[in-house]
């Protein structure tokens, strides 16, 4: 009669090989991939168990990058960007690299510093449908697309619009700028704002505050009268 084999463990902790770092169930891992050109893996620890021969096995909730989705990367995902998919999956626990940090988009646009093992998350993602969780959120963009934090937001002190730097409207204003020399518009330009959802750690490296008024927001000088017209907006970005 063949005899059978002792059951598995469950485990409240592992060190990572190699290293006196110690993780635990809830813990973001960075995972080796099986190519060496890629980036290591993102994945959230959902079990650790070792078997009667005392190897280790993670059971990970994989988190996704936006170009492993169906739909791609996308001008609004941030650099640091990951999805928590509904991916499950079983890994040894020798592939473990590391650990890292994955914050709520609120907490990283807080972040005075980011570091190298910082990432955000704000969507969950079903990888067999390509769906998200949320469908929707927030945009403030006049090009109505969701907030980048890795893209400066500016807004018209006219119309109190905000755009993206990287936007189509705001590189045609800035390329009537250079045409005019560098010259000052209208009544020399309206002082800029940063979006207040902004992350300090890029705030922090504005050197100055630009002149901007966005390119609808047209402003004469009819005689000693200041006239503001707000153009028809025709959506470009």
């Amino acid at each position: 009669m063949a005899k059978t084999k002792p059951g598995k463990k469950d485990l409240d902790s592992y060190t990572i090989k190699g290293t006196n770092k110690v993780v635990r169930v809830g813990d973001t891992v960075l995972m080796r991939p099986s190519d060496s050109d890629k980036p290591p893996y993102v994945a959230r620890i959902e079990k650790i168990e070792a078997d009667h021969r005392n190897n280790v096995k993670v059971r990970v909730r994989w988190y996704y990058r936006p170009e492993e989705s169906i739909g791609g990367r996308r001008q609004f995902h941030g650099a640091k960007e990951l999805f928590l998919s509904d991916h499950y999956d079983v890994q040894s626990a020798h592939t473990i690299e590391g650990t890292c940090t994955v914050h709520t988009f609120k907490n990283y646009t807080k972040l005075e510093n980011v570091g190298s093992d910082d990432y955000f998350c704000r969507f969950e993602y079903k990888a067999a449908t390509g769906g998200f969780t949320p469908d929707r959120v927030a945009v403030y963009c006049k090009c109505e697309m969701p907030y980048n934090p890795d893209d400066l937001m500016v807004q018209c002190e006219e119309c109190k619009d905000w755009y993206f730097k990287t936007s189509f409207v705001y590189l045609i204003y800035m390329l009537f700028i250079l045409q005019k020399g560098g010259g000052e518009v209208g009544n020399g330009g309206l002082c800029l704002d940063h979006h207040p959802a902004f992350p300090p750690h890029f705030r922090s490296n504005l050197k100055s505050r630009i002149l901007f008024t966005c390119p609808v927001c047209v402003v004469f000088n009819v005689g000693s009268v200041l006239v503001r017209v707000r153009l028809f907006y025709i959506n470009m970005c």
